[in-house]
């Protein structure tokens, strides 16, 4: 079920996912998965739990390997890089463990990913602007901040470094509505500032209210490409794939 969107051009084109079969041992999980993103948009990835969203970023950094198809970074193909030269790329994928260092402090946390970035993103000070909760819990250690002030924490570590593309795995999992606010809010601030960014994401609306474009992915399939307006509308389309 697919609804007519726009689709960039390829010089707009940034990141390419074209019919890859991504496997776990012998099950099939991703089934000849495509979708593109053009450069500054967001897109939001969407389904119910164990469909494979989280496959398909991991197939998009290297963490897995699609036995078929291609991805590509600006027209440069990535299926058969390793997931190092895939990051030093441009790809930056936040997980959603979130991984950040728990026994060292918010500002050693944002130095460490700086010093070990391959090249420079944001600076400090930049990140401080946009981020400013975390310019106040600069000397907490990862333990002992909310799982908001993580999630902040684990997105701006990836903006420190040059990200072209941004992967977000369910940044808002587990959080309360008022912190789900906050990280929407830095989604637009990542947009504004012109980064490409792939979304997945299961709490729905949170996802509609930042996203430019959304898919459905079911069974490892692509089942919808279209507007967040479209999938709000579409009751049929929501009973169908994305509830429980």
């Amino acid at each position: 079920m697919t609804a007519p969107a726009v689709t960039p051009t390829a010089a707009q084109t940034r990141l390419r996912v074209d019919g890859i079969n991504t496997y776990y041992g012998d099950s099939h999980v991703l089934r000849d998965v495509s979708l593109h993103i053009g450069a500054g948009e967001t897109v939001a990835l969407l389904g119910r739990n164990g469909v494979g969203k989280t496959t398909t970023l991991k197939s998009i950094v290297g963490w897995l390997k699609p036995r078929t198809g291609s991805v590509t970074l600006d027209g440069e193909e990535l299926v058969g890089c390793e997931m190092m030269a895939i990051a030093r790329k441009g790809i930056s994928l936040v997980p959603e463990e979130r991984r950040i260092f728990t026994n060292l402090t918010v500002a050693e946390n944002l130095k460490l990913a700086q010093v070990t970035a391959q090249k420079p993103g944001w600076t400090l000070d930049h990140v401080y602007e946009k981020f400013p909760r975390l310019r106040e819990r600069l000397t907490h250690k990862g333990d002992e901040i909310s799982g908001g002030e993580k999630q902040m924490l684990a997105i701006a570590r990836a903006l420190v470094q040059d990200v072209k593309v941004l992967l977000l795995d369910e940044p808002t999992e587990g959080l309360a509505p008022l912190i789900v606010r906050e990280v929407e809010n830095v989604i637009r601030e990542i947009k504004s500032a012109g980064i490409t960014t792939l979304l997945v994401e299961q709490n729905l609306y949170s996802a509609l209210a930042v996203a430019d474009r959304c898919y459905i992915i079911d069974q490892g399939e692509i089942k919808f490409e279209g507007t967040p307006a479209q999938v709000r509308t579409d009751e049929d389309l929501r009973r169908r794939y994305l509830h429980v």
